[in-house]
């Protein structure tokens, strides 16, 4: 047995220890931007959860309220409540759904959505600041990653959903 017969043995435990530390990285990436949400959302007086609905709201547009619970996996009779504190909050408003006049969509309302997103300024200059350092087809590549990452973690979720 030669070199060439460890070479497989070692790239396979160099993968191994760079994927933990990925994930470990990934978990800790993960744990700041919940610390961050968290601190954003006292700072607004909102409670974690809705912050996190209003954000979706944000990202993906108007939403009925279970496809909201679903997307934030909330339970229907939660976000009943959800739904209400952000109503009654001004950031959200419900609207009768155009193609059906019995369902209700929910949307944010862009005049105070801003002052939420405000707190989040320092967040985005300090990743323009990390993008600054990688070249183009470098931050394609990341968002590639994030874009699976976040893919994986839908799937990952879905199979709670299902066991339910």
């Amino acid at each position: 047995m030669g070199e060439k017969d460890d070479a497989p043995k070692s790239d396979a435990r160099t993968r191994r220890r760079l994927t933990g530390e990925l994930k470990r990285r990934f978990r800790d990436a993960n744990n700041q931007i919940a610390l961050l949400s968290h601190h954003v959302s006292a700072q607004v007086e909102l409670r974690d959860v809705d912050l996190d609905c209003l954000d979706f709201l944000a990202q993906h547009g108007p939403a009925s309220p279970s496809a909201l619970a679903r997307r934030a996996g909330v339970h229907p009779a939660t976000m009943t409540g959800v739904i209400d504190r952000l109503e009654k909050g001004g950031w959200i408003q419900r609207e009768r759904a155009a193609d059906d006049r019995r369902a209700v969509v929910i949307s944010v309302r862009r005049e105070t959505i801003g002052e939420v997103f405000q707190h989040y300024d320092g967040m985005n200059s300090q990743l323009d600041a990390v993008c600054d350092a990688y070249s183009p087809a470098e931050l394609e590549l990341i968002s590639g990653f994030l874009q699976r990452t976040a893919d994986a973690g839908r799937r990952a979720a879905a199979e709670f959903s299902e066991a339910d």
